[in-house]
């Protein structure tokens, strides 16, 4: 209802509407043309269930992100940071103080546009967080609708990764420092990642049969190296070493790790757990020394699964050996035998043009004739 009401300004409107909640909301408009629109809208708003507390929608962005991000108590604290870097970044400074019932499809699709020029795996992070944080408010009443309905906003359209041939492993080994030589070939050898390796201790090498456990991995937590647990249940693995690396392994081991079983695998000169700054270094310096610059060291891992996809291992073995607990990246590797099916094909296609055709052989006009007696 509208209610008049005479102030020394004037004539004010209260709009009253009793929420779903049986609470009753008021709300002082300077016309009562502004109020019945309002009126208007509110009561179709309850009448398609779609209501908001104008008191909740009031709630800055800001506010509101950092108390979500706070009560999400399972997340890794690799994620925590992760979230609140992009939270402080890149959607804080566009929507941070601007109350959540302001923020509109087409600001937020101007703001992924640009973002997404600059940096557009960030852009697609940065989108997925923000439109499940506001999904969230809209679950809880702080908004009608969430406005991130971009169209094909939130996808990582990531270009295929290069790939490193054997020779060149074993290359950038050599070109690493001796006792750093391991880092690379288990990369591309067991398909580890680069916390996985900086995890690994002399109790995870089984060299009796020849495997290794990975139950532990380094993460960058606010700018610290964080001993912690796989990234996912799938990342706990025990993995075949190939026998060609085992020697690689047994000359590490001797070199360069204590005796102790929780002694680091990769250490620095003083012998502490390896920091990733300096493995990068030494991975930089190596990469350059061969001309493959364009190699990160995710690459050797890459490369690895890729040279298990050509080998004949399945989509399910390279799930297991590699730690994915989606099958989703073990079926991209799938194309490299799809890739090497189609170059063995072509390879056959060249054979036959490039074989030279048998001259036909005259048959004897009385051969030709015993066909049907000679049965």
């Amino acid at each position: 209802m509208i209610d008049p009401r005479k102030t020394k300004g004037g004539v004010r409107y209260d709009v009253r509407l009793r929420g779903p909640d049986g609470r009753e909301r008021s709300k002082t408009f300077m016309t009562k043309k502004e109020a019945e629109r309002y009126e208007r809208s509110q009561k179709s708003a309850l009448d398609q269930g779609s209501w908001i507390d104008p008191r909740l929608a009031t709630t800055r962005m800001r506010d509101f992100g950092d108390v979500w991000l706070a009560e999400r108590h399972n997340l890794s604290p690799t994620t925590v940071d992760l979230y609140s870097g992009l939270l402080r970044l890149h959607i804080y400074p566009s929507f941070g103080d601007l109350s959540l019932a302001k923020i509109t499809t087409s600001a937020v699709r101007t703001w992924y546009v640009r973002l997404f020029a600059e940096k557009p795996v960030t852009a697609a992070k940065a989108y997925r967080l923000f439109r499940e944080v506001l999904g969230t408010a809209v679950e809880d009443g702080y908004l009608g609708k969430n406005p991130c309905v971009v169209k094909g906003a939130g996808k990582e359209d990531s270009p295929e990764r290069p790939t490193a041939e054997v020779a060149e492993v074993t290359a950038l080994a050599n070109a690493m420092p001796d006792r750093l030589r391991i880092a690379v070939i288990l990369a591309a050898w067991c398909h580890l990642r680069r916390g996985e390796l900086l995890g690994l201790e002399r109790r995870d090498v089984d060299l009796l049969h020849g495997t290794i456990k990975v139950e532990r991995t380094v993460k960058r937590v606010k700018g610290k190296s964080v001993l912690g647990d796989p990234k996912s249940e799938a990342g706990f693995r025990t993995i075949t070493i190939p026998p060609h690396v085992v020697p690689d392994v047994v000359h590490h081991l001797d070199a360069y790790v204590l005796a102790d079983p929780q002694s680091p695998l990769l250490t620095g000169v003083k012998g502490n757990r390896l920091r990733t700054d300096a493995l990068y270094d030494a991975w930089h310096a190596a990469r350059e020394g061969i001309g493959r610059g364009d190699l990160v060291l995710h690459d050797l891992r890459h490369s690895g699964a890729t040279w298990l996809a050509i080998a004949g291992a399945t989509p399910k073995e390279i799930m297991a050996r590699g730690g994915w607990s989606s099958s989703e990246p073990a079926l991209r590797y799938q194309h490299a035998t799809q890739e090497r099916d189609a170059s063995l094909a072509a390879a056959l296609t060249r054979f036959a043009d490039e074989e030279p055709e048998v001259p036909a052989v005259a048959v004897p006009r009385d051969i030709r004739g015993m066909g049907a007696e000679a049965g």
